[in-house]
C-alpha cells in the first residue's frame, strides 16, 4: 500500500438520549503539489450508492501517488440514512422542519464586499489563502455561536461545509429516484465535465440555492466577479459538482468501481493524482441549461408504466408512459398513452408506479446540445 488512510469521527450534533451524532471522515495525505479534494455522500437518506463509490475510491487511492490531500465522508447525514418507513428509506427532508437536507448550507455572500476592500492588493496566492481562511472562520463562528440558533440540519450542514471549504475541488455524491447518471456542473467549469464518464451534464448558473456544490463554488465566483468590477482578473479557484450516480436505494459495487474510476479521471486531469491510467471514456456528452430542465407533471392520476429510456435522446411525440385507470375499464378507455411534445433526454422519473395528478412524473433535458 502506497498511501495510509487516517480515520476520525467528527461530532455533528447530539441525539435525544444525549449521545453524540458523528460522521466518519477518511483522509489521505498528498505531497502538497496538487489541489486538495473533498468528497461526501449520502446527504439524502435513500441515496446510498455514493458510500459504495467512496469505498471503491479508498481501495484504489491506496495505490496511487497523490499530489493533493483527499478527504472523504460517507454517511454525511447520519439522521437521513436512518430515517426509515417500513421497507423504504426517506431522508430527503428533515422530518421536523420539512427542509431539504441539501438546502441548509450557509450563503457567504455578505462577506465579499468587506473582504475585497481589505485584501484586494494581495497577490493571487495570498488572496486565495486569505479568502479560504475567512470562509472557514465564518463557518466556525456560526458553529461556535449561540447553540439555540442552529437547527439539527443546519448544524450538520455547517460541519460539512467547514470540511469542504478546506478543499479546492468538491464532489457531492447523490442519486435520483429512478435516474440516469448526470452531473450538475457550474457553467464556468463545463470543460472539466468532459473528464467524468457521465453522458448528461446539467449546466447550472452561479446563483446560491442552498446546496453543497453552490455553497462551495459560489463564494469564489462572487469574489472573482467583485474583483473584476475593480479591473482585476482573478480566476475562480474552486470547482464543485453534484454527481448523480443513478437510482436511490441501490448498492452496486461493480458500478461503484466504474464511478470511482470516472472520478479519478477528473482528479488526474486536475493533477490531484499522478496516474495516467485514469482517462475519460470516449462518449457523446450532452448538456442542458438549468432553465431548459423540464419537470413533467402527471396529467392524470393512475397506475404508471414508465416507458422512456433514461439517459438517451428521444424524439418529440414519443410515448413516455402508459397510465392505467381500471375504474374506466367498462365505461371509457382504461389505458392512456402519455407523450412528450419536444425532443428530449429523459433523466429521471418518479420512484412509485402510482401517482396523483400533478405528481412530478419525469425530468427531461430539453434544448440539449452536444458538449
Amino acid at each position: 500500500m502506497l498511501n495510509s488512510i487516517i480515520q476520525e469521527n467528527i461530532q455533528v450534533g447530539e441525539i435525544a438520549n444525549g449521545l453524540p451524532l458523528t460522521i466518519p471522515v477518511y483522509r489521505l495525505k498528498g505531497s502538497g503539489a496538487g489541489p486538495s479534494v473533498y468528497i461526501q455522500a449520502n446527504m439524502h437518506g435513500a441515496e446510498v450508492q455514493g458510500n459504495a463509490v467512496i469505498y471503491q475510491l479508498l481501495e484504489l487511492l491506496k495505490h496511487i501517488p497523490l499530489n493533493g490531500d483527499i478527504t472523504l465522508v460517507p454517511y454525511a447525514n447520519p439522521i437521513g440514512c436512518n430515517q426509515k418507513s417500513g421497507e423504504f428509506t426517506l431522508g430527503r427532508f428533515d422530518p421536523i422542519t420539512g427542509t431539504n437536507w441539501n438546502r441548509m448550507y450557509h450563503d457567504h455572500t455578505d462577506l465579499i464586499p468587506a473582504f475585497v476592500e481589505t485584501h484586494q492588493t494581495l497577490d493571487d496566492g495570498a488572496l486565495k489563502a486569505a479568502f479560504k481562511s475567512t470562509l472557514l472562520e465564518q463557518t466556525h463562528a456560526l458553529l461556535d455561536g449561540d447553540a439555540y440558533r442552529l437547527t439539527t440540519g443546519k448544524r450538520i450542514a455547517l460541519n460539512l461545509q467547514a470540511l469542504a471549504h478546506q478543499a479546492d475541488l468538491v464532489l457531492d455524491l447523490h442519486t435520483g429516484p429512478i435516474s440516469a447518471k448526470h452531473l450538475y456542473c457550474p457553467m464556468y467549469a463545463k470543460e472539466s465535465a468532459r473528464y467524468f464518464d457521465i453522458q448528461n451534464v446539467l449546466l447550472i448558473p452561479e446563483g446560491f440555492g442552498g446546496a453543497m456544490d453552490e455553497a462551495s463554488f459560489c463564494p469564489w465566483w462572487q469574489l472573482s466577479q467583485a474583483l473584476a468590477q475593480r479591473n482585476r482578473e482573478f480566476p475562480i479557484m474552486v470547482e464543485a459538482f453534484t454527481v448523480e450516480l443513478g437510482s436511490q436505494e441501490t448498492i452496486d459495487l461493480e458500478e461503484a468501481k466504474q464511478d470511482a474510476k470516472s472520478i479519478l479521471s477528473y482528479l488526474n486531469h486536475k493533477k490531484v493524482i499522478d496516474s495516467n491510467e485514469y482517462q475519460p471514456t470516449r462518449m457523446a456528452r450532452y448538456a442542458c441549461y438549468l432553465k431548459d430542465y423540464l419537470a413533467f407533471y402527471a396529467p392524470m392520476g393512475g397506475m404508471v408504466e414508465y416507458t422512456a429510456p433514461l439517459g438517451e435522446p428521444i424524439p418529440a411525440g414519443t410515448t413516455i408512459a402508459k397510465i392505467l385507470r381500471m375504474e374506466q375499464y367498462l365505461s371509457e378507455q382504461p389505458l392512456h398513452d402519455i407523450t412528450l411534445k419536444v425532443d428530449a433526454i429523459p433523466i429521471l422519473h418518479f420512484a412509485s408506479a402510482s401517482v396523483n395528478q400533478g405528481t412530478e412524473l419525469y425530468k427531461f433535458f430539453t434544448h440539449y446540445f452536444e458538449l
